[in-house]
């Protein structure tokens, strides 16, 4: 089974990124030298998905002390990298253990860079690990000849390991279980056909495309096991953000009595978040919807509206796949501590 490994370090610790809104035509990979170079990958979607822009965001920290060794450049190049996407959670996370670290290093006398390098390489390792133990949980809900429906990519393109969303798939995969997956194409970015399609056709596991507003007609056929997603961010309550798309998924699943699984490690969780209402919703450039790599695809006098995520109620999530097992969505909170 063939996984991407979308991030990675250099010979000279430089952040090593596969280039993303270049797939499924070019596979790239980026040499990323500067806090600044970092900063512009995770906005631009170079590298995306909430656990790999927080490990993305980590290492990137460490190229501060390229130049300084300070820290408050550390501060500075945490602040800088958190503004480039509010909604995940996971970012401010890892950033905040960056900060951490430094201030403990400083504190002790200890190498600065030395010390960001370590937290930022255990960040990387810890998340790999959270995806096995996600892989583990959630295949236990996948028998033979599963059929799943999922929506943009949390898949390896998305973490630093097997992903979460497509955690259990691979897991039964690997086993030897028949499992496929179907993969709304997910509008504007297409990060389900550009992404999901992709990674999943590597590794040799079944695959099917759809548009997104397909997805309630297929639901409605009957042979869907289960919709599995990721998640940017999940609030105390169990509200659940996630990708522009996800609630109307979700809204069909519930209507079909299909379940309908959220999977994300314990670090998605926000305990402080108290509820969806709370999450703040990036929203982006309108050429992203207007448009398709230079293609019109709307007149220059409509109005775009184009928020990157959207909100399900935890009304509307049957459990929450976890790197500490399975959970009732009010349970999430505690899985966090």
């Amino acid at each position: 089974m063939t996984i991407p490994t979308p991030i990675g370090w250099t010979s000279d610790l430089s952040v090593r990124i596969l280039d993303q809104t270049l797939l499924p035509d070019q596979e790239r990979y980026l040499d990323l030298q500067t806090v600044d170079q970092v900063a512009e990958a995770i906005r631009m979607l170079r590298v995306r998905g909430a656990p790999l822009i927080g490990i993305a965001a980590a290492m990137g920290v460490t190229l501060e002390t390229r130049t300084g060794n300070t820290l408050e450049g550390v501060r500075a190049a945490a602040a800088m990298l958190a503004a480039t996407r509010p909604t995940a959670v996971n970012l401010q996370w890892a950033l905040d253990r960056m900060v951490c670290r430094a201030r403990d290093a400083v504190a002790q006398g200890r190498n600065l860079r030395e010390a960001l390098v370590a937290e930022a390489s255990a960040i990387w390792d810890e998340d790999r690990a959270m995806c096995v133990r996600i892989g583990a949980a959630g295949a236990a809900l996948l028998g033979e000849d599963a059929l799943v429906l999922t929506h943009c990519n949390a898949g390896a393109l998305a973490t630093g390991g097997i992903g979460t969303a497509l955690a259990p798939v691979y897991t039964a995969h690997q086993a030897g279980r028949r499992v496929a997956v179907i993969a709304d194409e997910t509008r504007p970015l297409l990060q389900g056909s550009r992404l999901t399609a992709w990674e999943l056709a590597r590794a040799g596991v079944p695959v099917t495309v759809i548009a997104d507003s397909m997805a309630a007609s297929r639901l409605r056929r009957g042979d869907v096991t289960c919709v599995i997603v990721g998640a940017d961010r999940i609030a105390a309550n169990g509200d659940v953000a996630n990708k522009i798309g996800t609630y109307g998924l979700a809204l069909a699943a519930r209507a079909h009595n299909v379940p309908f699984y959220v999977a994300a490690p314990s670090s998605t969780i926000d305990p402080a978040t108290p509820d969806g209402a709370h999450i703040p919703i990036e929203e982006r450039r309108d050429e992203e919807v207007a448009g398709w790599r230079g293609h019109p695809a709307a007149p220059p006098e409509a109005k775009i509206w184009n928020p990157a995520f959207d909100v399900t109620p935890a009304e509307l999530v049957t459990a929450i796949i976890t790197d500490q097992g399975i959970v009732a969505p009010r349970d999430a909170a505690a899985v966090r501590g």
